[in-house]
This record gives C-alpha cells, structure tokens and sequence, in this order.
C-alpha cells in the first residue's frame, strides 16, 4: 500500500514509523527539514521537503497512485490539511484524510458535505481524547474500556493490585467461577499484559500481581467480573482538572454539561487561567499554579475530589500530579502522556489511566489500511495490540468452518459475535456466519494474517 503523510509532527511521525512497520510505502512531506531529518533517522519512508498544499510537491510525492494520503499536520491553520487532502484527491489518491482543529466540522451535516468534496475522514486528535477520557469517568472500574453494538458486548481492562483475589488463579478456574455464579453469561479473558509482554493466554495461564487483564464479556456478565475481581465502579461527583491544555477545556466543557458536585480547573499561567475563568461555565472554578507543588495542590483540596485528569503540556508533570494525587486518597487518576517510552511506567506507578494522543489516532486511521469489512480499529492501554471489529463478509474464510478447525493465528483469538440482535462469547466449536459482526483481538504480527479471514 501506498501512503503519503503531510506533516512529520508527533501524530505525522508516530504514523509513519506504524506504517512502514506494517510494510507500507510510506512517504511524509513537510515543509521543515529539521523535522524530517529527525523521522528519517527512525523509520524507512521517504522525505520531502516544501509546501504542504503544493501541486507540484504532491505530485512529486505520487498522489496519482497513493492510496491513501494522511493529513496531520499540527503547525499551521487547519485549513492546510483539508485543501491538501482535497488535491490530493483530485490528483488521484483513492482515500483521505484531514485532521482539524474545530468541533463544528464533525457536526453530521458538516461531515457529510466534507464526505461530498472529496474526504474520506475527519479526525480531531484533542476531541478524541477528551472522548476517551469522559468515557474512564464512566467506567471507573478498569483502566480502559471499549463497547461493541452499542453495548451488548464490553472489553474492560483490569489491573490486579496485590489483594486481587484471583492473583495465582488459572484462566480456566476463573473462567468455572463466573459460570458458577453467573451461568449463560460468558466471558473470555483474552489477553494479559505482564510488563512488556502481551500474552494470548491459555487455560492454564495463571494470573500474576500487576497483571493488566483484557476480558471480553456480554453487558449482563460485567457486573459478576467486577465483583469476583474485586473491583468496583467510583461514583465521580469531583473533578479537578489540570492543566489549561484544548483538552483540558474541552472536558471541563462537557462535564460542566453533568450534574456534577465540582468541577476546578488549574493552569500555571495566571494570564491563561484569567482569560479561562471568563470562559468556560461557571459550573468550572479556574485557578492559578503548579500543578507540581504538593503543598498547592492541598490547599485546592485535592484530598475532596474523586478524580483527577492531569492534562498538562509536561509528560512528567502529568505522571507526578497524578502519582501524588493517588497518594492523597483521589481514587481515580488519568494523564495523558504522549512519550511513549513512559506510558509503562505510568501505569506500574499508580496511574489508572493513560491517555495518548497518538494512539488513538493511529487506531482511527489505522481502519483504512485494512479491508473495507473493519468496522474500527482501537489501540487498548498497557498493550501494543489492537482490537478489531469486523462485519463478515459472505464467503469469507472465517465462515468456512468452526473457529477449531481454521488455521486462525495464534497471536490473535476472537473474542465475541453478535448476530442480529444477540451476543455471544466465541468458543472453538462456533461457526461464524455472514453478516455477523465479530470482535478480534491481534498481537501487531497477526493483524494482516486475520485480516485475511475476513475478506
């Protein structure tokens, strides 16, 4: 697959190196040489430098026989990315897409008008995060969630802390527990995240301290899980948030639209955090100071609200503030971290929640390098692996036997159907159907492979 990238920024950068990775023939054009040099010094693609909505520059870069041209660039006005996207339709390329800066242009009626002039997707990187962070205020349980046909099935991540009480316990004797309690429900643990490893586990697989455990499960068993993990759902009614960052504002935004108890926000800059005051609700009180500073952070009376969201411009910042907020009893802390050599350690220091610009994106755009059959592709936290949604094609080769009997890879397992309006949790003498919708979980070396199976 042919694919051009506009703009080597973080977003830019971090899709190039996935998608050269996954075999593509990436090229990334910018108009700074320094950015590119420091790109071409980590992955294979191609560079070039110039004018990022220029003719001659995109058809240099081969528009006329791209099949997909990636727009992210995040240093000019937003308008950049969507003339270039539309000429690099013009000039040929099969599939676009635009990053903007603006949440009316995803208004359905304005996307449909985006869709008519040519652009396959519009994607807003700090509207995605915020997305994803006011959906881990709803389910405080696990560490990450994602839900499959409007929620008839869930995949919930769950961390086991030293007294979790199936620490030492077999996938298969786990498994025994929940039909005991809840039988019909269903359940599959489908992966385990233990340090820098990603297991697909087996019956046998026994679960360890520190273990970030993925478990599939129809809506009605999740209530079961939680209790047999010993996990409960936090009633959010404080928030503070930190860190006058668009991500920041856009959340404190949209929980100033709950009935929430308090909403505080806190920025470093006394000017910025002035000018927020006058305009966010005023459901949010807006502070001034460093997030940094333990003895401040007190005084706002951190020690009284339910959750923090650190979303400051410091990685590190970020990790402290959140670190030392757990230590003052919040019960629930998200950062957003955008290295991703420390989205790890955040997670083995205390933070409940990672949020990453940049892997988010990259599951968004990630669909369109796959068969058209992907519903959504989703980076989950603690992992490098994906989760896919696919719609079975008829005659695919998934539908060809029961799950046993196909030569389906290892690093991957399906995790649950839903057919129609039913749910249910795959097992190895299920005959997938077409038309079914299916939940596949993959190790980055299998998502070609499985892909296959679908098409």
């Amino acid at each position: 697959m042919k694919i051009i990238i506009e703009g080597a920024g973080q977003v830019g950068s971090h899709l190039a190196k996935l998608l050269s990775m996954e075999g593509g023939e990436v090229t990334v054009i910018d108009d700074d040489p320094k950015r590119l040099a420091a790109l071409s010094s980590a992955a294979d693609v191609v560079t070039l430098e110039g004018g990022l909505s220029s003719i001659d520059l995109l058809h240099r870069a081969g528009c006329a026989k791209a099949d997909l041209f990636i727009a992210v660039n995040p240093y000019q006005s937003q308008t950049v990315n969507i003339v270039s996207a539309q000429l690099a339709k013009r000039l040929g390329t099969k599939r676009v897409i635009a990053r903007i800066d603006d949440e009316d242009y995803l208004l359905p009626e304005n996307k449909l008008m985006f869709k008519d002039m040519g652009i396959d997707l519009l994607f807003y990187p700090e509207k995605i995060a915020s997305d994803e962070i006011l959906s881990m205020l709803r389910h405080t349980a696990s560490t990450d969630a994602m839900d499959f046909a409007n929620g008839k099935l869930r995949l919930a991540v769950f961390k086991l802390d030293d007294d979790a009480p199936l620490l030492d316990m077999k996938v298969a004797e786990f498994t025994a527990a929940l039909q005991e309690k809840a039988p019909g429900e269903g359940m599959r643990v489908i992966a385990i995240a233990r340090g820098s490893e990603t297991l697909i586990p087996k019956f046998d697989t026994k679960f360890k301290y520190n273990d970030m455990v993925y478990i599939l499960s129809r809506r009605e068993g999740m209530s079961e899980i939680m209790r047999l993990l010993g996990k409960d759902d936090i009633r959010i009614r404080k928030v503070m948030i930190l860190g006058g960052s668009e991500i920041g504002v856009m959340t404190a935004e949209r929980l100033a639209k709950q009935d929430l108890d308090e909403i505080k926000l806190i920025d470093i800059d006394k000017e910025k955090a002035r000018d927020l005051s006058e305009k966010l609700p005023d459901e949010v009180t807006v502070v001034s100071g460093d997030i940094r500073n333990s003895d401040f952070l007190v005084e706002e009376g951190i020690r009284e609200f339910d959750a923090v969201v650190s979303v400051a411009g410091n990685d590190e910042a970020n990790i402290l503030a959140c670190v030392v907020s757990k230590r003052f009893g919040v019960s629930r802390v998200i950062a957003q971290v955008e290295n991703l050599e420390y989205v790890r350690l955040a997670e083995e220091m205390g933070v409940d929640t990672v949020i990453n610009k940049k892997l988010i994106t990259a599951s968004r755009i990630f669909r369109f390098t796959l068969s058209d059959k992907v519903r959504f592709v989703r980076y989950m936290s603690g992992t490098d692996a994906e989760v896919l949604e696919y719609t079975v094609a008829p005659g695919a080769r998934i539908t060809k036997d029961s799950l046993k009997n196909l030569d389906f890879p290892s690093d991957a397992i399906i995790g649950g159907v839903i057919r129609g309006g039913d749910s249910f949790i795959a097992v190895g003498d299920t005959h997938i159907e077409p038309y079914d919708r299916v939940a596949v979980f993959a190790l980055p070396s299998a998502v070609k492979d499985v892909d296959l199976f679908f098409k």
